[in-house]
């Protein structure tokens, strides 16, 4: 048995309720939250007199394995695992210090972002706790078909399947459009047919895994939403022009009624598109508020080892997802929280500060649910009870 540590006197928001709590103290023992009240006693007392504890955040998309420094394919697959692997290494521990203390990486081609997680688990490494998709399914040919998890029709994706449960995984990836990081690929096109979709998210769930699907053309969407996969991966409507013209609101009111949470990976470079005419901007608030009028539920997320976009920004970003989202300040932390943990099968393990929840913590000054900023500078981050941070 640890010690039990309490941090009193802070001001806690829970991860769930519209304000902070009327208590301000929190207990610590084994890597778990196990008392949440007024003036809980420890055998190590600690006075946070002056801050905000809130839960760890949550990134529902990142790749790993992805160096953001490097623009194109050709320059990631050119570098060596042992480089690759010095890069993870270093961008878990910016995450977990940043405050990201469980993220959900969802594709690379050599599982070593499992090792990184296991050895995460182990304690031997310092970062977040991830959930792992390793290889996602593809179509031959088609996006991210380098990382190796390529098929023809439901039989060979299967095989896909079968070879990421032999190495660990936490769950399935399916690549159900093209994309736009693979030459070749069309965003707008569907990679598989509904009924090969329906085949592999249902031997995934045979195998006891969750499904996310990669998403940006509203055929792929379709396919997805109605072969009942557990997140929708960027969710773009892009239609047969290429633009984002393809809302389809039946195909919204089947994501609302199988429950499919969607994470729409918009990070903070998406700043950018608040400038200009404002067109952009404009259309993409109008689909978000036709997607959350049809009871579409968000969570946060930026596809973190793309160009330029790095994986411990996930603070930076939710200003701009709130932007874009029309979320309130408390409705985007719960995005990067309670309801991110609930998307990511983890209701029970993280996202709240409450008994019984992984001692996932961080503390900042001042008041996060007026000014999202302050997350950028947290003051101390816990991560499953491990002070990764502060004094």
């Amino acid at each position: 048995m640890s010690a039990r540590i309490a941090y009193r006197n802070a001001r806690i928001w829970d991860g769930v309720a519209d304000d902070y709590l009327g208590v301000g103290s929190v207990a610590v023992e084994d890597g778990h939250i196990v008392a949440v009240d007024e003036n809980t006693d420890g055998d190590d007392v600690r006075d946070m007199s002056g801050l905000t504890l809130v839960p760890g955040l949550i990134d529902a998309h990142v790749h790993m394995t992805l160096d953001p420094g490097l623009r194109t394919p050709e320059e990631q697959l050119a570098v060596t695992d042992e480089e690759v692997w010095r890069g993870m290494v270093e961008r878990a521990e910016g995450m977990v210090r940043a405050g990201i203390t469980t993220a959900r990486d969802l594709g690379g081609g050599k599982w070593l972002e499992i090792d990184l997680r296991d050895r995460i688990d182990a304690g031997e490494l310092t970062g977040p706790r991830l959930l792992c998709a390793g290889q996602p399914v593809t179509s031959v040919g088609g996006h991210c078909h380098f990382w190796g998890g390529e098929a023809d029709d439901p039989d060979t994706a299967r095989g896909v399947i079968d070879r990421q449960l032999e190495h660990g995984v936490d769950l399935i990836k399916i690549m159900a459009t093209g994309g736009m990081f693979t030459k070749g690929s069309s965003p707008r096109k569907a990679q598989f047919d509904a009924d090969s979709t329906s085949a592999i998210v249902r031997h995934a769930r045979e195998s006891g895994l969750d499904v996310a699907a990669h998403c940006h053309g509203t055929e792929g969407i379709a396919h997805a939403a109605s072969a009942g996969v557990a997140t929708i991966e960027h969710c773009s409507w892009i239609g047969d022009d290429g633009r984002r013209s393809g809302y389809d609101p039946e195909v919204a009111a089947e994501i609302s009624r199988r429950g499919i949470w969607v994470s729409p990976t918009i990070n903070a470079g998406w700043s950018r598109f608040t400038r200009g005419d404002g067109k952009f901007e404009e259309l993409v608030k109008g689909i978000f508020a036709r997607m959350r009028a049809a009871g579409v539920r968000l969570v946060a997320s930026t596809d973190a080892g793309i160009p330029n976009v790095r994986h411990q920004d996930l603070a930076k970003a939710l200003p701009v997802f709130a932007r874009f989202a029309g979320l309130t300040t408390v409705e985007v932390l719960r995005s990067a929280t309670s309801d991110c943990a609930n998307a990511l099968g983890l209701r029970e393990v993280t996202g709240r500060i409450a008994e019984n929840h992984a001692a996932d913590m961080v503390f900042v000054e001042g008041d996060p649910l007026t000014d999202l900023g302050v997350l950028e500078s947290p003051v101390m981050v816990l991560a499953r009870g491990r002070k990764v941070k502060g004094e």
